[in-house]
């Protein structure tokens, strides 16, 4: 029987995934490129203005323009304004001016938010992916040390693990990324390097119930060492509960991601994410309630997905345990 949590979530995450790749092809511009703040801050969705792109790469943004013999006249509520011929860079098919429509509106520098949503979705999902495998790495190494090392060994692993999961995270994230350069790289090695201790705990519970299993001990007396044990018999019995563990990771590590960026020690702008732009609405959100909001509801929606896609692949294990008992 097919779980309907799991297949809603494999299509919401098959949506968000697919949005990403192709987020340089659907962006209708530069997530990086601003807009006159005076002209072009914090638009609501839905506005439509007419758009005089500069030499020196100045956009201006009105509420009407007018093609004049001197250049184009733009109108706003600041008065009326003439940008000579000579100032403006034509468009690729050769106009002086075009219309420009922001579905979700700009941000404070009078940044497209449609564009810097899909281009942040990419470097959000990506560092969130990458570090919850990272951790499910780590976590994997270090369960099976302690599972199948000498019981020294079990309990120095065991205490760590004990120590990092006393240890609140939030502020061992701050104080690693305020003394690490907070690119992406470093951000998803802090991220890693900090969330492989369920996984460590689970993979260390696993392994200790196979190794007392007939499969196991078949192997054992059949002259197996350690190694090809674990690598033929214990760890791919053991996956299973891991990827679920992953699978639900990847949210609460989106979510440490989104509050480094929110504080500032996160992936650093002009690189767009969901986290940062958060932070970048956060000053106008009285007034620009979609400056924030739009990206905390990308969160919460791939956070969902994630969510429902580790629920649904829980009850399948399950049900084949119960089934196989």
């Amino acid at each position: 029987m097919r779980r309907p949590e799991l297949l809603a979530g494999a299509a919401l995450l098959a949506t968000l995934v697919a949005v990403a790749i192709f987020a340089p092809w659907l962006s209708p511009s530069d997530p990086a490129a601003q807009s006159d703040p005076a002209r072009g801050k914090n638009l609501a969705p839905g506005t439509r203005r007419f758009e005089v792109v500069t030499r020196k790469g100045q956009r201006l943004l009105a509420e009407s323009a007018e093609v004049t013999s001197e250049g184009v006249r733009i109108f706003d509520r600041r008065g009326t304004t003439l940008i000579p011929t000579a100032r403006i860079q034509p468009t690729p098919a050769g106009e002086l001016t075009r219309t420009r429509v922001f579905p979700l509106g700009t941000d404070r520098f009078g940044r497209d938010l449609l564009a810097r949503l899909l281009h942040g979705s990419r470097i959000s999902l990506l560092v969130a992916f990458t570090a919850a495998v990272l951790a499910s790495l780590l976590g994997v190494v270090i369960g099976s040390a302690a599972a199948l090392g000498a019981r020294f060994l079990d309990a120095v692993l065991m205490r760590l693990t004990d120590a990092f999961i006393a240890f609140p995270s939030l502020f061992l994230l701050l104080a690693l990324t305020s003394l690490l350069n907070a690119g992406p790289f470093m951000v998803v090695a802090v991220l890693g390097a900090t969330s492989w201790m369920t996984v460590a705990r689970l993979v260390r519970a696993e392994i200790l119930r196979l190794k007392n299993t007939e499969m196991a001990l078949a192997a054992t007396a059949s002259g197996a060492s350690k190694i090809r044990l674990w690598s033929k018999h214990l760890l791919p019995n053991a996956l299973a509960p891991v990827f679920v563990a992953t699978t639900l990771r990847i949210g609460d590590v989106l979510l440490l991601e989104a509050a480094l960026s929110f504080l500032g020690f996160g992936v650093q702008p002009p690189r767009p994410t969901w986290g940062n732009m958060i932070a970048d609405g956060a000053p106008d959100l009285a007034t620009a309630w979609w400056t924030s909001t739009l990206p905390g509801l990308a969160i919460v929606i791939t956070v969902i997905a994630f969510n429902l896609v580790g629920d649904g692949l829980r009850h399948r294990l399950r049900r084949r345990r119960t089934t196989a008992l």
